[in-house]
């Protein structure tokens, strides 16, 4: 055995049980496993990348997964292969957001729309990045991925509560910076 042969990765034969499972457990998440990706990475390349290392990963894993909470599963493996991915890239991650990213929303110029949209758009995506990581875990687990409170308590080991309590301390936080960006109405407006 050569020493290259010695680092191909593992591979896991496809039984009709692991097939099964993985058709069952995980090839219904996709969509939501690349909806996750796009606001973890902000890059569509880089999405597509971590749902197939995390689609993967998954398929290695099934034969150990129990069935219960398929979502919260595969969040935790997209999180944590997204952690490991970061680990090892810290220097690109110091560069920040590519140029022709921000472009991108200013695709159709010629509607009046467009642009508050663009700029909504941007306000939101800064008021999350200025979150905490724990927050701002929580809040695209649940408002952008559509998990549940267990599901996402689930994912990120703690109890439902915490999560419940760092969505309410994150959507507050998020409603202040967009009141004072003035894309959002100040919490007294519109109560009189």
């Amino acid at each position: 055995m050569t020493r290259r042969d010695r680092r191909v990765p593992r591979t896991v034969p496809a039984t009709p049980t692991n097939q099964a499972a993985f058709e069952e457990y995980v090839l219904p998440e996709i969509e939501l496993l690349l909806r996750v990706a796009r606001s973890l990475t902000h890059h569509d390349a880089d999405a597509e990348d971590l749902v197939q290392d995390t689609l993967i990963r998954a398929f290695r894993a099934v034969d150990r997964f129990d069935g219960r909470h398929p979502r919260a599963w595969l969040l935790t493996i997209l999180r944590n292969t997204h952690i490991n991915r970061n680990r090892r890239r810290r220097p690109e991650l110091m560069r920040g957001a590519d140029a022709g990213e921000a472009g991108d929303r200013f695709a159709s110029p010629d509607t009046a729309d467009a642009g508050v949209d663009a700029v909504f758009d941007a306000e939101i995506e800064a008021a999350l990045a200025d979150l905490g990581e724990p927050f701002r875990q929580a809040v695209q687990m649940v408002d952008i991925a559509g998990l549940s409170y267990a599901e996402a308590a689930s994912a990120l080991g703690v109890p439902e509560g915490t999560i419940m309590s760092r969505l309410h301390r994150a959507r507050s936080r998020m409603r202040e910076r967009l009141a004072r960006s003035g894309v959002a109405p100040h919490a007294d407006e519109g109560n009189g």
